[in-house]
């Protein structure tokens, strides 16, 4: 009996990657590969890269070297690099890295499996062209890896609004939206097959289907993919404010199925640095939104992201976000130091605060942060919390969810509840997670 080949995969960054690797995961099966988590039995080894924060080609470059000895002791291993550093790097990581046997892009998952029969047969190569045309959807097959509770679906891909800071629309392309009735039909296939929880997933959901006349926009999405028996929870990811309408907002007011949880990042809370990261709101404008969500739903929780040190940031553009964190009340926060990308338009900004400074920045805001979230999560003991059971937590102990707020949960039960929305009162508020007992 032949033996079967073994995919070792690893995802950096944003949920986009983590969608595009159940994918991968799924077009390497159709070619005979099954995963393994163990780098040292793979006959194929992947990264899917990211590459929005500092340093990140360098990293990637690091973290191949850890396998080019594996490769040396075997040499008929194959080693692919996908993902946005791929994309950037195309061929010039097949140069500089001639261990490496295939360079994939963003838009080119469709073409991995001929890469990677390519490499079995000794050729190496790269694949970083830009596919702008709704046909591009039809070359993906749909998530790769079968069971789990919750998932995501790309409903669009790529960005329009080019934030100063930001290289998404350099090496994910502009935006394009895919067909309501493709997006319901997947949703379908994956519930059908025990997912209960779905994750509509984009770089701005908020414009979905903008450039598609005829097409349902992002409000009328969600109410048709919640119509559908098999889905007991709805989420979607990422929003930009500028984006964010009214119809929208209802939403949270309106479809029960609909999780109270929105990331909404802000990345400022400065007006002046606002304007330069080309965001296209005023603090004043988002916290409108933040209010308007508030008063559609109570219970509603925000996470976001903010990013310190933006060329030209005061401290009294620091203060403005440190103000903004305390009004918004964020339930958690991603923040980071600023770093330059290639062929950003803030790359070009002179940046003269201290890296020194900077940091220091970082770390207040992030203690400011640590308490917001330690006290949120404190204000719910007591209270009655719908969690969906997603299995064992990670020490195998008790069981692990999520609640409507998308806080993590721990609490005692049957594993057989994995898949299914229960009651709880939350008996412990901890810095990074609840504890919960059933009711």
């Amino acid at each position: 009996m032949e033996m079967q080949k073994k995919l070792y995969l690893e995802t950096f960054g944003c949920q986009m990657n983590v969608s595009d690797s159940e994918k991968i995961v799924g077009l390497m099966q159709g070619i005979g590969y099954v995963e393994t988590k163990d780098s040292t039995q793979a006959d194929l080894i992947l990264l899917n890269t990211c590459s929005i924060r500092a340093k990140a080609e360098q990293k990637v470059y690091g973290h191949l070297g850890k396998f080019k000895s594996l490769k040396e002791s075997r040499p008929g291993l194959i080693i692919g690099v996908g993902g946005c550093v791929a994309q950037q790097e195309g061929e010039k990581l097949l140069k500089r890295a001639p261990f490496v046997n295939l360079v994939f892009g963003t838009h080119n998952l469709h073409q991995l499996q001929d890469m990677v029969r390519g490499a079995e047969a000794g050729r190496r190569s790269s694949a970083t062209d830009f596919i702008d045309d709704e046909a591009r959807f039809d070359l993906f097959l749909p998530q790769g890896r079968e069971g789990g509770v919750s998932r995501f679906v790309t409903v669009m891909q790529g960005c329009d609004n080019f934030c100063a800071y930001c290289i998404v629309p350099h090496v994910r392309g502009r935006e394009i939206s895919r067909s309501a009735a493709k997006i319901v039909d997947e949703v379908r296939q994956l519930t059908a097959s025990g997912v209960t929880e779905v994750t509509l997933l984009g770089q701005n959901v908020n414009s979905y289907a903008a450039k598609n006349p005829g097409e349902p926009d992002f409000a009328d999405l969600l109410r048709l993919v919640a119509e559908l028996d098999g889905v007991k929870r709805l989420r979607f990811t990422t929003s930009h404010p500028k984006d964010m309408s009214q119809r929208l907002i209802d939403c949270f007011a309106e479809i029960p199925k609909l999780a109270p949880h929105i990331h909404l990042p802000a990345q400022s809370g400065s007006d002046r640095v606002l304007k330069a990261m080309n965001r296209g709101y005023t603090a004043e404008q988002y916290l409108a939104k933040v209010t308007a969500l508030k008063k559609a739903c109570p219970q509603i929780q925000f996470t976001g992201d903010m990013i310190v040190g933006f060329p030209g940031e005061t401290e009294e553009d620091f203060l403005a976000t440190l103000d903004l964190i305390q009004e918004v009340q964020y339930a958690d926060l991603f923040s980071f130091i600023y770093s330059a990308r290639p062929g950003t338009a803030a790359a070009m900004l002179p940046d003269l605060t201290d890296p020194a400074e900077k940091q220091a920045r970082l770390e207040r805001l992030q203690v400011l942060q640590k308490k917001v979230t330690l006290e949120r999560n404190q204000s719910l003991v007591g209270t009655v919390q719908q969690v969906l059971v997603e299995g064992l937590s990670s020490s195998g102990e008790c069981l692990f969810g999520r609640t409507g707020g998308n806080r993590a949960t721990l609490l005692a039960g049957d594993l057989a509840l994995s898949g299914q929305l229960v009651e709880v009162k939350v008996v412990e508020g901890l810095q990074t997670l609840l504890k919960a007992e059933l009711l």
